[in-house]
């Protein structure tokens, strides 16, 4: 068995390997700072264009919180050459998709095309990066949808708002703190001339990487690009102050009631992303040790404390290893039918001391990796996805290429460096817990989360 199991495994590694590297990537910058990243796959005849801001959330400061996300959707609106919601018709009209999307590091829009229309997307895209006209009766109603997916999403979420609250407590002066929707009392003070300051700032060439993935050739697309954004003036951009998070000093704990229909645990400790971590492996070792406890069916919280104990309804564990700044190693669940809150965590940090204390079976760990590798063999089928790789790790500052390495550093990982973050980064001084404590729900109350439930959780226009 475990010569086979070694078989598959290196089976996974060709192809996975093989589709990383198809298709050159030309890297090219224009006179105003623009980057463009260029990947070509022939594979069909589509493309996936996107511009990514280097501005989210972790920008912003206190009063005017939500402002990369209501820009997002003023994006929309019109330019001195487009009208409101004419850059959507448009890219209907050629076939195509487009949205955006504003994250805490960063802010991106996209277009999915047939490979002959990328003219039509940089011609847009262009004259919405320094033309964009933010009229106040168009704010005035954007802003009000904004509070509104707030209220719908967040307030009437209550996992979504314990997640809110449990990260402005985890976070004391990092700007991770601040829910990239914004805090309401803001969203309610913004105003036209705070998008104006923050778009002038930000949205400009120098502050932007342009990636282009699809059937395509690179000089062509830097052809277009020079045509439609070499014109564009930069803007002065002064380096951020840096806003990193004081050492915590001990476990914190909240409890959040809000109405609900079951109660929620949701625990995080502090853990460095990929460009802040001692070692180059630790964070692999993290993503490793995420998959073990929460890697699908055969994984252990499913195994051991949905079927198992049966202590949990739902329990899952996670791990983003691309971030600006100090990540989190989230654990959380709903504990089942007879069961509470304090077993569910009892139970979440048993699973965890046993990878401080014992060393994962090879026959484990192979199958982790080969989960991990094969996620990422599917993502990477996509145009899209390799362009979300290559422009979010340009976006928060590293270089694209750094991801050439992922598969040999995941596959280094050793069962010795996993009990290692665990001893070193999931312990108590490093712990943030957060209890829903379900209140009960009204009519209304009830109707307004089924609505929320519906409308998912990410920031999407």
């Amino acid at each position: 068995m475990r010569n086979i199991k070694s078989l598959m495994l290196l089976c996974l590694l060709a192809p996975l390997s093989a589709l990383a590297q198809s298709g050159d990537v030309h890297e090219f910058k224009l006179d105003n700072g623009l980057k463009v990243i260029v990947k070509e796959d022939h594979r069909s005849p589509v493309l996936v264009s996107q511009v990514w801001y280097k501005v989210g959330s972790s920008y912003e400061h206190d009063g005017i919180t939500g402002v990369s996300h209501v820009l997002e959707h003023m994006m929309f609106k019109g330019t001195k050459n487009h009208g409101p919601n004419e850059f959507s018709r448009i890219i209907a009209e050629n076939g195509g998709r487009e949205n955006a999307f504003t994250s805490r590091d960063y802010t991106a829009y996209f277009q999915q095309l047939e490979k002959s229309r990328l003219e039509i997307s940089f011609e847009l895209e262009a004259d919405r990066m320094r033309h964009l006209r933010l009229k106040p009766e168009e704010f005035a109603k954007e802003v009000q949808v904004v509070m509104e997916e707030r209220r719908m999403r967040t307030e009437d979420n209550p996992q979504a708002l314990t997640y809110e609250q449990f990260n402005a407590a985890a976070y004391l002066s990092s700007p991770y703190r601040i829910p990239v929707i914004g805090w309401m009392d803001d969203l309610k003070n913004l105003d036209v001339a705070d998008l104006q300051r923050w778009y002038g700032m930000w949205y400009a060439p120098n502050n932007a990487v342009l990636v282009v993935v699809g059937d395509v050739e690179p000089q062509a697309v830097l052809k277009l690009a020079k045509k439609h954004f070499g014109p564009l003036k930069p803007s002065k951009i002064d380096p951020l102050k840096p806003r990193k998070e004081i050492a915590q000093v001990g476990t914190r704990r909240i409890t959040v009631k809000a109405p609900a229909e079951l109660p929620y645990l949701v625990m995080g400790y502090k853990v460095p992303p990929r460009s802040g971590a001692a070692d180059e492996w630790e964070p692999y070792a993290l993503e490793v040790l995420a998959g073990i406890l929460d890697g699908g069916s055969s994984a252990r919280f499913a195994k051991n404390l949905v079927r198992g104990s049966q202590v949990a309804a739902q329990a899952g564990a996670g791990y983003d290893i691309d971030s600006r700044d100090q990540s989190l190693f989230l654990l959380d669940g709903t504990p089942n039918q007879g069961h509470d809150i304090p077993a569910l965590e009892a139970a979440l940090r048993e699973q965890v001391q046993q990878l401080r204390e014992d060393l994962v079976s090879e026959d484990e760990l192979k199958r982790v990796k080969a989960q991990v590798m094969a996620s990422d063999v599917y993502q990477l089928d996509s145009v899209f996805y390799q362009a979300m790789k290559i422009g979010s790790l340009e976006a928060i500052g590293l270089p694209w290429r750094i991801m050439e390495k992922d598969l040999e550093r995941l596959n280094a990982v050793t069962a010795d460096q996993v009990r290692e973050v665990a001893r070193k980064y999931l312990v108590d001084d490093r712990l943030t817990v957060a209890v829903l404590d379900p209140q009960p729900i009204d009519k209304e109350q009830a109707q307004r989360m089924q609505q929320s439930q519906h409308g998912g959780g990410n920031h999407v226009r």
